[in-house]
């Protein structure tokens, strides 16, 4: 793959992930869950069962990009250093293994949420709070391997004479970002506390680092400009 074609599919796909899991976690999931009580969430994935599945196929989108991007990535960073790209690019295979993972607990709540008349309600309950953990825990820890790549990416295109210097510092910060609050979320007993906090800082390190690269690897792939290094890496 040369690199022009590997910057518009990498842009292309990082749009997309922005685009699927946002829908699928803030317009699907989180409308669905009723921290504080079970019986409401249960009613929620039943009721608006359409949209638990419509959610699920955007996870499920979300992660063919991802799974795009491990490669296509490599392909942009590789003429830096091929061993630290191959490192970069583990290390995002491995949270997208992860989230996988973490979804297949969402497609167990969406089984058992179906047709689930007659189903004792405690029972039903504990199924869904377990599986909706389960998937918290697990996409919890595929984020830090997340996090791992994202700091590799930065340091990748701090180095590159193709990227901008600016942008690596920024996926640094984001992976500080996922790093610190997933690492939080694993180890305080009382993370709940100081949720809003974390999720904010995500939100401000990770969501600016990571679509600032997308606009930079667009601009960049489909851009009239002469790239530095053009031809096949």
């Amino acid at each position: 793959m040369n690199l022009k074609l590997a910057l518009r599919v990498s842009g292309f796909a990082y749009l997309l992930i922005f685009i699927t899991g946002f829908y699928a976690n803030f317009s699907v999931l989180e409308t669905m869950v009723v921290a504080s009580d079970p019986s409401a969430t249960v009613i929620n994935f039943m009721q608006y069962h359409t949209q638990v599945g419509q959610g699920i196929l955007a996870f499920v989108a979300m992660l063919t990009f991802d799974v795009i991007l491990v490669f296509t990535l490599f392909n942009v960073t590789k003429k830096v250093s091929r061993k630290i790209s191959a490192i970069a690019s583990g290390f995002r295979l491995l949270h997208a293994i992860g989230f996988g993972m973490a979804l297949m607990c969402l497609i167990e709540i969406y089984q058992i949420t179906d047709h689930s008349s007659g189903v004792d309600t405690s029972i039903l309950e504990n199924s869904v709070i377990f599986f909706l953990q389960r998937f918290d825990e697990i996409w919890t820890i595929g984020l830090l391997f997340f996090g791992v790549h994202l700091a590799f990416l930065g340091y990748l295109s701090f180095k590159s004479d193709l990227v901008p210097k600016s942008m690596g510092y920024l996926l640094f910060l984001a992976a500080m970002g996922y790093l610190v609050s997933c690492t939080a979320q694993l180890l305080i007993s009382n993370y709940a506390e100081y949720e809003q906090g974390f999720e904010l800082m995500v939100m401000v390190f990770g969501v600016v680092g990571e679509l600032a690269f997308t606009i930079w690897l667009l601009v960049k792939g489909f851009g009239r400009n002469q790239l530095k290094a053009i031809g096949n890496l």
